[in-house]
């Protein structure tokens, strides 16, 4: 998919701060507006529910895990018990609570 951005000279300097991210992080100028745009959008939910909007695990299995977590006498985290049921994975999981750390 391509996406055209029009934006007014006065952007500009945004426009410079995303290829300098680009370049810090040595990605491609797409890569890097594609990751500010998932921050945003993602910025402050929970970890089931950017797990679920990255499609890696289904609502059912977030409320199982939440029920066990709730049951349980040792507090573990949620993609703890997520990782332990099988129903994530563990780069699935990194990912997720990296746009959650921003």
């Amino acid at each position: 998919m391509q996406t055209t951005i029009y934006y007014r000279e006065s952007d500009q300097y945004l426009i410079n701060k995303l290829e300098e991210m680009a370049h810090r992080e040595r990605k491609s100028k797409s890569a890097c507006l594609l990751s500010l745009l998932e921050r945003y959008f993602e910025a402050e939910k929970k970890i089931g529910e950017i797990l679920t909007d990255l499609g890696v695990v289904a609502q059912e299995d977030i409320q199982k895990s939440l029920k066990k977590q709730r049951e349980g006498k040792n507090k573990k985290r949620l993609g703890e018990i997520l990782l332990e049921q099988g129903y994530v994975k563990e780069i699935d999981l990194d990912r997720a609570l990296d746009i959650q750390n921003g």
